[in-house]
């Protein structure tokens, strides 16, 4: 072999130092989306959909939470038929990138069908990351600013008096914040019974009733309980579920402000927005808003107007972790907390994913907390703990949170359903006024 040819062989195959040192340092190669799969149970009744994303390296995969109850055979298809496909052969630790590229390749974007599978991969993608890190996902997002989440539980009853003894039960446990919600007696009012009362003659219709009037009426007097039987310690939180009118709403933020609520929830739905500019005029009572939206325009005014005192989005609904990082550093920038949606119908994924957020924001506000009970832990292990009313994720890397499949499966959608629950596949009813017409909720 000529001289000249030994040279080029030894440039070919050269390697710089500083490209090994890359190398070792990175240690091993990206991995790349080998299957995605969807869990799908209902170990407490309510539909929970869970996304595993399987890497190419033995071992390494990740969950999400996908959850929308009301649609949740929707959700699964769209990861199933469409989202998988897709996303096979990608790499796994480009998570922003692969969000982008998932939200933009349906060309109609927002809906919550798709958010929800797309916020099931994506929280899948930072579970994979945090396992590859051997860290939990809040030490990749610049670790803790404080401790433990604050968190508020619900209480209600068909009667004022049920719940205020609920209430007064989890003061007990801890709780320091408190949602409380009352039934007006046989109205379909949200977030508690309705009792047994004779239907009135001037419901024209054999389906569920609500009247804002009464209800506006009895939320009041369940406020003028509280603060004398609960004293003026303990925050209360109230959610109006968009049910009134918007110059209703105008009414009752004078005259809630006396009860120094912590925050008033969904005075208004999102169709009706713009009126925030007139009720916050008119109140100081802080105002919760997000709970439904599913599309940045929704928040950007009432953010950026410093309209709202809390940001309250579903975070599934918006698209998963990553957007709402996005969105809570908005939020800092107007001085907006969070308090992102907890309910039942959140997997302890979700959950994880909330506290995540909560610990590593500086804007963090309050976490709303649902219990998990005993099947539902039969099926996520690590689940977030709640401790003298601060919940506590644990130090496992990525969520933390293992799913036993073999559990899942006992627990399909609507084994545990009823009613209109399982005539609508696990969606809501209908709601109507005393005349027939339907409202929002």
């Amino acid at each position: 072999m000529k001289r000249r040819d030994l040279i080029k062989l030894a440039l070919a195959s050269y390697v710089p130092a500083e490209a090994i040192a890359w190398q070792a340092r990175r240690g091993m190669p990206s991995p790349k989306i080998k299957d995605v799969q969807v869990i799908a149970t209902a170990p407490a009744g309510l539909r929970l959909v869970v996304v595993k994303v399987v890497t190419d390296q033995d071992g390494l995969y990740g969950y999400g939470c996908g959850t929308f109850t009301q649609r949740a055979d929707l959700v699964v298809d769209a990861v199933e038929r469409y989202l998988k496909p897709f996303l096979i052969g990608k790499p796994a630790d480009r998570i922003d990138d692969t969000w982008q590229a998932c939200y933009n390749s349906s060309y109609w974007r927002n809906s919550p069908v798709l958010n929800n599978a797309i916020s099931g991969v994506d929280q899948a993608l930072w579970d994979i990351k945090g396992r590859q890190a051997g860290m939990p996902v809040y030490q990749l997002l610049g670790g803790k600013n404080r401790e433990a989440v604050d968190t508020y539980r619900h209480a209600s009853g068909s009667e004022i008096s049920q719940c205020l003894d609920q209430a007064k039960k989890l003061i007990e446990e801890g709780q320091r914040y408190v949602r409380i919600q009352v039934g007006t007696p046989g109205e379909a009012a949200y977030g508690a019974g309705r009792g047994n009362v004779q239907r009135p003659a001037s419901v024209l219709h054999n389906g569920p009733y609500y009247n804002s009037n009464t209800y506006i009426a009895r939320t009041i007097k369940l406020f003028e309980a509280a603060r004398k039987e609960l004293g003026d310690e303990i925050q209360l939180l109230h959610d109006s579920h968009e049910r009134i009118h918007p110059t209703q709403a105008l009414q009752m933020g004078k005259d809630i402000e006396q009860f120094k609520l912590f925050f008033w929830e969904d005075p208004l739905s999102p169709e009706d927005v713009a009126w925030f500019r007139r009720i916050r005029q008119h109140t100081t009572t802080p105002l919760a808003m997000g709970e439904l939206f599913t599309h940045p325009l929704e928040w950007m005014d009432l953010i950026s107007e410093r309209l709202i005192d809390f940001i309250r989005c579903h975070l599934t609904m918006i698209g998963g972790l990553t957007p709402a990082r996005k969105l809570a550093t908005l939020c800092e920038a107007f001085n907006v907390r969070t308090a992102w949606h907890g309910p039942g119908d959140v997997s302890p994924i979700g959950h994880a994913a909330n506290a995540t957020l909560d610990l590593t924001i500086p804007n963090f506000g309050i976490q709303e907390f649902s219990a998990f009970n005993e099947r539902v832990q039969e099926v996520f292990s690590g689940c977030p703990t709640l401790k003298n009313g601060y919940m506590y994720v644990n130090d496992t890397p990525g969520w933390g949170i293992e799913v036993n499949e073999a559990a899942a499966k006992k627990y399909p959608f609507g084994a545990n359903e009823s009613g209109e629950r399982k005539l609508y596949n696990g969606g809501w009813g209908e709601v109507r006024k005393r005349d027939g017409t339907i409202i929002k909720q």
